[in-house]
């Protein structure tokens, strides 16, 4: 199935990941969010649970392997063109995860990867949705 122009919405996941008290953040390669900062994951294919999809995202994006704790958030990115026509719908399920071990580096879809005090966000024009699941991720830790 397209991404852009959808028959259905597309299941994605994110994972709001600290390492030392910084949150990992990604600049994406590919619309929606093109050359825009966000969290790093993406969508889940076939026959693959939340979790392991969402580990395999983080692993192909951003090459760590993490653990899964909580959902932060669930909720919708429905993105219309001009005409109102749904150009992109997703349903994204936002998890807490937690580092167990390698190295970050861009991948996939991650056209450069960050670690930023979650103090500091308003430099990397990030969602409004983005900054609460952050915030709430952090309430959680």
């Amino acid at each position: 199935m397209t991404r852009e122009y959808p028959s259905r919405p597309i299941l994605g996941v994110g994972g709001i990941v600290f390492i030392d008290g910084r949150v990992v953040l990604v600049r994406r390669r590919y619309a929606p969010l093109a050359g825009r900062w966000s969290l790093p994951g993406g969508a889940i294919e076939v026959g693959e649970t939340l979790c392991d999809g969402l580990r395999r995202e983080l692993r192909e994006e951003i090459g760590i392997e993490t653990r899964v704790g909580p959902l932060v958030e669930l909720f919708d990115r429905i993105i219309r063109d001009d005409t109102g026509r749904v150009r992109y719908h997703y349903v994204l399920a936002d998890y807490l995860c937690h580092h167990v071990r390698g190295e970050l580096r861009s991948g996939s879809d991650a056209e450069t990867v960050a670690l930023v005090d979650p103090g500091a966000l308003s430099p990397y024009a990030l969602t409004d949705k983005a900054r609460t699941v952050i915030r709430r991720a952090a309430d959680l830790r």
